[in-house]
């Protein structure tokens, strides 16, 4: 809860007892006293590698690529859009990569 639902709350005691204070002074009032609520921040769970399920060798970890279409490779990231995730795939030769170049 913010400061705006508890200020018209209090607003009538306010005025009853001839304190003149704004919304402003009173989070500055309740900040000031640590009565305010922290927000918590929310955070996108991606990747849970402690899960039960089986997990797979790395296959490719020392190969390297000699020409076109031998290893693909893949990503996948996501962006935060109002209150959504948006998703989005890549998919790549891994050849045409440089950091596959081991000059």
């Amino acid at each position: 809860m913010g400061t705006r639902k508890p200020f018209t709350n209090v607003d009538s005691f306010l005025l009853e007892h001839q304190i003149k204070m704004g919304k402003d002074a009173l989070f500055t009032l309740l900040a000031s006293h640590n009565l305010l609520i922290k927000r918590r921040r929310r955070r996108a769970l991606t990747t849970y590698s402690s899960h039960w399920l089986r997990k797979y060798l790395n296959l490719i970890r020392k190969f390297i690529p000699q020409r076109s279409n031998q290893l693909w490779v893949s990503d996948i990231t996501y962006w935060r859009f109002k209150d959504k995730f948006l998703y989005i795939s890549f998919i790549t030769d891994a050849f045409h990569t440089k950091s596959w170049d081991t000059k």
